[in-house]
């Protein structure tokens, strides 16, 4: 990460080491979590529901929270998040962090509505990685065959947008699902992901990021992936039974990996492609990562005592969830140098 010269402009001593520690421990976990990046043979994809990134709700982040978010950032090629707010301040700032020079974002606008909790998705990518191609497109759903209305959009529109990297071309959407109630099977949720996977799904030609050959002629499939915060309970539920059913795998390396909210009890948030892939292919790398084990640790909350003032009554272990956030993100590795195979294939 490039931005480490500001943390000496940190005027608070105390605040000051503590995030160098900080620094240092999560830096040493995710080197040993995380597997190194590469220039040209992997893509490591991730995905972060980032709380109330960054509404104030219960403070405005702290440069310490910052600096944080970014150091789990900067180990990934590509990111989609989830729950950015209506300013536009918190990406601006993880970019600025990470090296304004090779890394970028795309936003959506504001999903409107009380559903919509004014929230954006975003996408954060390494251009010396990752290539953009043009796609972009917010989902919206197409009024079945017969139906005379209009059908219930999701309550925070899909973001779909299409990346090169390596020999790979990927068409990403990334979704935050209505929760509801407190049930596994919430009705309008289980409508939304079916009715998210299924769309998707049949438009998948439609979809494709990978050039056109030729006027008429359609592009290669490429490989289209949903990924995000599903809230979904469990990987037995019908939530997740809805994505499955409509085509979609998840990569076997992300079946075993823990819940992905704070206590590790909840799938929330998935990964998915539909059927095959198309010149990548996932490494068998895949996980969790868990912040707290390293940073806002509950060890740490009496040193927190002084920022916490604002919010006497609220515990410690909910408000660092504004600080860093309720989910944990969630990472997945696929090979994406496909020369060895292609020729072969010429060889044939």
């Amino acid at each position: 990460m490039s931005g480490y010269e500001g943390i000496g402009r940190i005027a608070d001593p105390q605040t000051r080491t503590r995030t160098i520690e900080g620094l240092t421990r999560l830096r040493q976990a995710l080197s040993t979590e995380i597997p190194t990046r590469t220039a040209t043979d992997t893509l490591l994809l991730a995905t972060w529901n980032i709380r109330e990134f960054d509404s104030g709700k219960f403070g405005y982040r702290s440069d310490e929270a910052y600096y944080y978010i970014a150091e789990v950032l900067s180990r990934f090629d590509l990111i989609a998040i989830q729950e950015v707010r209506d300013g536009l301040y918190p990406l601006q700032r993880i970019r600025d962090l990470l090296g304004p020079a090779w890394w970028d974002y795309l936003v959506t606008d504001v999903t409107l509505g009380v559903s919509g909790n004014a929230e954006r998705m975003a996408y954060l990518y390494d251009r010396r990685k990752v290539r953009f191609t043009g796609l972009a497109a917010e989902l919206v759903l197409p009024r079945p065959n017969g139906a005379k209305a209009e059908p219930v959009q999701l309550a925070r529109s899909p973001y779909l947008a299409g990346f090169q990297a390596g020999w790979a071309f990927l068409t990403l959407a990334t979704v935050h699902i209505y929760y509801g109630t407190g049930t596994a099977a919430d009705p309008r949720r289980l409508a939304e992901i079916t009715a998210l996977s299924q769309t998707i799904a049949k438009a998948a030609g439609k979809l494709s990021a990978a050039p056109q050959p030729g006027p008429g002629i359609r592009p290669e499939p490429g490989n289209l992936i949903m990924l995000g915060d599903f809230n979904i309970f469990n990987r037995r539920d019908v939530t997740m039974q809805a994505i499955t059913d409509a085509g979609f795998v998840i990569p076997e390396a992300l079946q075993s990996v823990p819940g992905s909210n704070v206590d590790g009890s909840r799938h929330y948030d998935q990964i998915a492609y539909l059927q095959q892939l198309s010149h990548m292919q996932p490494t068998g790398r895949a996980g969790v990562f868990d912040i707290y084990e390293h940073v806002y640790r509950l060890a740490d909350a009496a040193d927190y005592a002084r920022e916490r003032q604002a919010r006497p009554g609220q515990s410690f272990k909910d408000w660092r969830t504004y600080r860093m956030s309720d989910h944990l993100p969630m990472w997945l590795e696929f090979r994406i140098d496909d020369a060895d195979a292609f020729l072969a294939g010429l060889a044939s």
